[in-house]
């Protein structure tokens, strides 16, 4: 690998000197023959300590912020919304949480880069999981309003923060099948949430089963929280979970077609370069659609299987096989990403699989779909924006405008349109046999192609005019991120 000082400058970066045996200096200092093997067990180390932490706590992320769906089986519009037989009330508190999700989203993930990512990521988790446990207290609307508001603004610190820091550790060519396992445990969530609410269904206890529910799964959010405070690794260069020789390498795989910043450093013109990237505005697109298929698929998906004839707990226990085999779609998918190194054609297929009818047989090739194109879109951009500050405002600004799309699905299935589900009466008069989230779905993987087939043809134009770079050397974008002549994207 040619790392020759001439060709790298340091571009005002931060240096930490208080950091035993690493510099910015070792971001020149080449790996010896031995590298390959210390590279496999650094691997081996990171994925050891990082993904079991990350997994669980997305886990009961998603556990908390999905659960209003089996909580509604279980009692909780009679006990607080005076019934709400037209749903709306229901509609509303699900909503809440995207509001604040979706303004707080970009300026707390630029801000995580400030701070040590296992104090931001601790402290969020546990407060998302105070916010999370008190539903259970609610006795109103606005009191469940409250506290979605709430889970909201702290798991908004947590989404986008944990994509970056993926980035610290893991190249393009690992990225995604990492993100998968990550990702993939909202849809352990799904079922796992099924199984859960299916056992508390039975239980006999002094207090509602949706307030022991919200209880069961919203504490030990909290309780992880506390174990990713002194757990979790901070960035490669000041993190003392490796030795010095492990943060020389660490440091030399952040920068594998890329370069990562070298301490807590923003720039501020990759802030506005992302806010001018009409490629983060069409990824919005595509995460519209799809967060409008996964936010209508968790709050209904328990009471569209209760309107085909099934008793509320087997409507419980019927939600976990379709979030089982998404879970191992997402995992294949994503590891044939990482392998062939393209995003776009595969998100293209599985974004068309998951715009296929609605009923209970469909609900698989949904579920599906849905989240393996969302694992593939993070891993897709994980690594196009260039630099770290440009992910750290590109990955939450199309977070944002994808997250609208789980407001919409919010609102999809009122139940005043049970049980068929099937109007989907639109400005765009989408046939009957077309659902809002279909066609939403198909729009994601036309966009993918679009998308796909621009990289593709950037990459070609660079090629011929600067020549075809080594994958493995390190390139600045420091000034033009993405834009940088060395730079390749991943199509």
């Amino acid at each position: 690998m040619d790392l020759d000082h001439h060709d790298y400058e340091h571009c005002d970066r931060t240096q930490d000197h208080g950091i035993e045996g690493v510099s910015e200096i070792d971001l020149l200092i080449p790996l010896d023959e031995d590298s390959e093997a210390q590279e496999r067990r650094l691997l081996r180390k990171l994925d050891k300590r990082i993904l079991p932490i990350l997994c669980l706590l997305y886990l009961f992320a998603y556990l908390d912020r999905s659960n209003l769906g089996n909580a509604r089986l279980q009692g909780l519009p009679g006990d607080v919304l005076g019934g709400d037989p037209t749903g709306v009330l229901f509609d509303w508190v699900n909503s809440a949480f995207f509001f604040t999700y979706i303004l707080l989203q970009i300026p707390f993930t630029v801000l995580s880069k400030y701070y040590n990512p296992r104090i931001w990521i601790g402290c969020s988790a546990i407060l998302w999981g105070i916010s999370s446990t008190s539903m259970a207290t609610a006795h109103t609307f606005t009191g469940l309003i409250i506290a979605r508001l709430g889970l909201g603004t702290f798991e908004a610190a947590f989404g986008g923060a944990v994509v970056l820091y993926f980035s610290f550790y893991y190249t393009k060519a690992e990225c995604g099948t990492r993100i998968a396992y990550w990702f993939g445990f909202a849809a352990v969530a799904g079922a796992f949430g099924g199984l859960i609410a299916y056992g508390i269904q039975h239980v006999k206890v002094s207090i509602a089963n949706w307030r022991l529910l919200f209880l069961l799964e919203g504490t030990p959010t909290i309780l992880l929280g506390l174990l990713c405070l002194s757990l979790l690794p901070d960035r490669p260069e000041s993190t003392q979970f490796l030795t010095a020789a492990e943060r020389k390498i660490a440091i030399s795989r952040m920068n594998r077609g890329t370069s990562g910043d070298f301490g807590a450093v923003v720039r501020r013109s990759h802030v506005i370069a992302a806010f001018q990237d009409w490629r983060i505005y069409v990824g919005g697109v595509i995460y519209f659609g799809l967060n409008c298929a996964l936010a209508s698929l968790s709050a209904f998906l328990p009471t569209i299987i209760g309107t085909m004839g099934h008793e509320n707990a087997m409507a419980q226990l019927m939600t976990v096989p379709p979030y089982a085999l998404a879970g191992f779609v997402l995992m294949v998918t994503s590891y044939a990403s990482d392998r062939l190194q393209i995003r776009g054609p595969l998100l293209v297929c599985t974004s068309t699989i998951g715009g296929l009818d609605v009923r209970y047989g469909a609900t698989f090739l949904i579920t599906s779909g849905t989240y393996s194109s969302i694992g593939l879109v993070n891993a897709w951009y994980s690594h196009n924006l260039g630099s770290e500050t440009k992910r750290a405002a590109g990955i939450p600004l199309y977070g944002a405008i994808g997250q609208i799309g789980g407001i919409l699905g919010s609102h999809l299935y009122p139940l005043t349109e049970g049980p068929a589900y099937t109007h989907t009466a639109t400005s765009c008069h989408v046939d009957e046999l077309t659902s809002v989230s279909a066609f939403l779905l198909f729009l994601a993987a036309l966009c993918a192609l679009l998308l796909s087939v621009s990289f593709r043809l950037d990459n070609m134009q660079r090629d011929q005019q600067y020549g075809k770079p080594d994958p493995d050397d390190m390139v600045d974008t420091s000034e033009l991120a993405d834009k940088a002549p060395g730079f390749r994207y991943v199509p």
